[in-house]
Parts: C-alpha cells; sequence; structure tokens
C-alpha cells in the first residue's frame, strides 16, 4: 500500500496568511468554503501534511481566482514560509556563519543543508542543486499539480538568498511539464 508522502504544514499556514494578507479575513474564509477548502479555516495544520492537501490547495485556488493571482499568494507563501525557516529552523549560529562567507561558498553550505531535509517541501518529487556558474536549483514535483506551485519554492528559494547569500540575488525560474511530473528550475545569480 502507498502512503502519501508529507510536507511541512507552513505550505498551507503561510498560503492561508497570504490570502488574508491580499483579501483579508472573511473573504478569504469564504474563498476557502467556495473552493472545498472549508475545512482549514481554524483548523490550520500543527504537523506534517500530506502533499495533496497542499497541491489540491494550490490547484483550486489557480482555478479560483486565475493564474498571475495565484501565483502572487503562493510567491508570498513561500516568502513567508522562509521567514519562519529563518525564525525557528535555521539556528543562528548557522546564519551567521553563512553570511560571513562568500557568495557561492555561502549559496553551496546553504542548500547542502535544505538538500537534507528537501523531503519537507519536495515531498514524493525530487530536489537538487548544482553548482554550475550561475548556481541551478531543481524542484521535479511528481504529484500531480499545476505549475503554479513552482511560486511557492521561488518565493522560499529567493527570500533565504536575500537573507543569507546575497540581498542582490535573482533567481530566474524555467518550470516545464515533463512526462507526469512540473520541473521548476531555478538559475540563481548570486
Amino acid at each position: 500500500m502507498h502512503t502519501a508522502s508529507k510536507i511541512g504544514p507552513n505550505s498551507i499556514i503561510q498560503t492561508v496568511a497570504a490570502l488574508e494578507a491580499t483579501y483579508g479575513k472573511s473573504k478569504t474564509e469564504n474563498m476557502l468554503r467556495k473552493i472545498g477548502q472549508g475545512y482549514l479555516i481554524g483548523n490550520l495544520p500543527k504537523e506534517m501534511v500530506e502533499e495533496t492537501k497542499f497541491h489540491t490547495l494550490a490547484c483550486a485556488l489557480q482555478k479560483e481566482i486565475g493564474e498571475t493571482a495565484s501565483a502572487s499568494i503562493l510567491k508570498e507563501s513561500g516568502e513567508r514560509t522562509a521567514r519562519y525557516l529563518l525564525k525557528v529552523r535555521i539556528p543562528a549560529i548557522f546564519q551567521r556563519l553563512v553570511k560571513l562567507l562568500p557568495a557561492r561558498t555561502a549559496f553551496k553550505l546553504l542548500f547542502y543543508a535544505i538538500s537534507k531535509n528537501a523531503w519537507t517541501f519536495a515531498g514524493s518529487g525530487k530536489f537538487s542543486y548544482i553548482m554550475n556558474r550561475p548556481p541551478e536549483i531543481t524542484v521535479k514535483v511528481t504529484f500531480p499539480t499545476h505549475p503554479v506551485v513552482s511560486n511557492f519554492y521561488l518565493g522560499t528559494f529567493t527570500a533565504l538568498l536575500h537573507e543569507l547569500v546575497n540581498p542582490k540575488s535573482i533567481i530566474k525560474a524555467d518550470i516545464r511539464k515533463e512526462l507526469g511530473a512540473i520541473v521548476c528550475h531555478y538559475r540563481c545569480e548570486i
């Protein structure tokens, strides 16, 4: 029997927070009910969640508010997730160390550390990075979803790079559907 892969609850918590910041609490709650996600109202997850829940939410938002608006919400959700990681999950001493390093070395150390816990956001998918010039990050999402989810990763990676590697970092995304998967490829100009 196949058990669903789990990811961190911030994927959902921060998406709802981004919706509330954009549309207000009342309109967000009405929208969540309308798109079949009303169970989240006053009931945000506190533990790891099945990746299906995040991808279902992202797809429902895309259908309800369109690709541009949902991309913006998911990017903000990723940025909020990065702020959470910096505050709660990434040790302060590690952050101080990374900030002292040259950009390429900092990038390599940061994404090496991220790769050790990549399952918490990639779920059943795959995460990798390579130290090309410029460095590149790839997230392959194998669970059925919409390419708009790539904005969640974009927001997270951009915010982490800006805080820990170089505040002027620019990420260029190349998102493609390949053999039933969505491949999110990010070139990072650090």
